[in-house]
């Protein structure tokens, strides 16, 4: 192979891992929660689906504080959330965060990430 064929070879292997790399930042950077807002948003978006696609997002919030703690805990963090046997279904993850929405109305804001608020309900309702 010639060595010109070699450095255009090169040069483009280099281009493309840059936007690559480039791509990977900016996905990452827009992996950010959603905001009370955006949620409150999202069921409106919709008229049919709208309310399970929140209820879908709660679930999962719900899922991922939980697992954070799990996680915290393992690290050696003092444990917040004890389910010592009570039950929690994702059923649940709605009525938890309308809940500590009203119970704390005025500590949250519109652009709050709503995780915080799941977090929240769920060190209330469940502590330790």
């Amino acid at each position: 192979m010639p060595v010109r064929s070699l450095f255009l070879l090169r040069s483009t292997l280099a281009v493309r891992s840059l936007v690559c790399c480039c791509a990977l930042a900016l996905w990452a950077q827009s992996a950010t929660a959603m905001s009370i807002r955006e949620l409150r948003a999202l069921e409106k978006s919709d008229a049919k689906q709208g309310a399970n696609y929140k209820r879908y997002y709660l679930v999962g919030a719900m899922e991922a504080a939980l697992a954070a703690h799990d996680q915290g805990v393992r690290a050696g963090a003092a444990a917040s959330i004890c389910l010592n046997g009570r039950r929690l279904e994702p059923a649940m993850a709605e009525g938890l965060y309308q809940t500590e929405l009203k119970r704390n109305r005025d500590l949250y804001e519109a652009d709050m990430p709503a995780p915080l608020v799941m977090g929240n309900a769920l060190s209330t309702v469940y502590p330790c």
